[in-house]
């Protein structure tokens, strides 16, 4: 029976922690015997007490080097906070063994890349911190938009519920797919989501330079129209070479990637009428030809946009 210790500090998610337990819990009691061994602890193997939680473990670092799997749940998105409270676990984690399991959900993959274990390796974590995570950590191979990562020893999840693929993808590996399965089914939890991307908003949400951001309101007002670097230029009533670097700069695009992402993020709202055709669709926010369309749409979505628009349609559907 695999032994699996769940890590509690003074910035743990606790919904992150809770669904972890509850996906193993609900494990041993569909399987009618316990195949999981759970065990939570904090650094010093003290209670750690939370905004509005007191948790209770079972001991510190010592009892967890016994563990055959390490689960790290969330620990929010201040990550300077998180690594200086934290600092003590770093190395900790760094000389743990190859043979014992490392998880990480959503933001605490930054603890295992502050602990360089995750150096040429591939990891997830949450979308929101793609930017932050790459600066912080370019030897990491991250893989954001995937939902669940594993690389050797270690696994790595992205945003939120993503905690419950990984927690399902070992249920799976140290008990049976169908129990697996089963637990997805008992937590009405679609295993088939596709990729992270598709949760990510395509849009940056805000511009802090003053010139660009009254050229973004007349790209949303224009985006369907033939616009080229010249015009966007004359527009901001400068150069289009300071035109790329200003734009850059404030949202971390160029401007056609902006537009196509526009482009792409108007279409999203008029799928869900269903009385436009893919082809109406693609025409009113700029695209004559449907085949580019729908190759942008799945690049920038993970999905087409059929597959996108019966997403969609699916809670209406079965409300009926």
């Amino acid at each position: 029976m695999p032994t699996l210790a769940l890590y509690v500090c003074r910035q743990t998610v606790c919904s992150s922690l809770s669904m972890a337990c509850d996906a193993f819990a609900l494990a041993n009691q569909i399987a009618g015997q316990p195949l999981f061994r759970l065990l939570r602890f904090s650094l010093d193997g003290q209670p750690v007490e939370l905004d509005f939680a007191r948790f209770q473990v079972d001991g510190g670092l010592a009892l967890a080097e016994q563990a055959d799997i390490l689960i790290l749940p969330a620990t929010g998105s201040a990550i300077d906070i998180s690594l200086a409270a934290n600092a003590a676990l770093l190395p900790w984690l760094a000389q743990r063994p190859a043979h014992q399991q490392i998880a990480s959900l959503c933001s605490s993959a930054c603890l295992l890349a502050a602990a360089g274990i995750l150096d040429g390796r591939r990891a997830t974590t949450h979308w929101a911190l793609a930017q932050q995570f790459r600066q912080r950590f370019p030897q990491v191979h991250l893989a954001i938009d995937e939902l669940l990562c594993h690389d050797g020893n270690l696994l790595s999840s992205g945003g939120a519920h993503a905690g419950v693929d990984l927690c399902l993808h070992l249920i799976g590996q140290q008990a049976s797919e169908r129990l697996a399965q089963q637990v997805a089914n008992a937590l009405v939890f679609d295993t088939r989501r596709g990729r992270q991307s598709r949760f990510a908003p395509l849009l940056p949400s805000h511009a802090d330079d003053a010139k660009i951001a009254p050229l973004l309101l007349w790209m949303q007002r224009h985006h369907a129209e033939a616009i080229d670097l010249g015009r966007l230029a004359e527009q901001a009533n400068c150069s289009a070479r300071t035109l790329l670097r200003r734009f850059k700069a404030s949202t971390g695009l160029t401007p056609n990637d902006y537009l196509q992402r526009l482009r792409i993020s108007r279409a999203q709202t008029a799928l869900h009428d269903p009385a436009r055709s893919l082809q109406q669709v693609a025409e009113q926010v700029g695209y004559t030809d449907r085949a580019t369309f729908a190759k942008l749409f799945k690049h920038l979505c993970g999905e087409t946009p059929g597959a996108f628009r019966r997403r969609m349609r699916q809670p209406l559907d079965h409300a009926r």
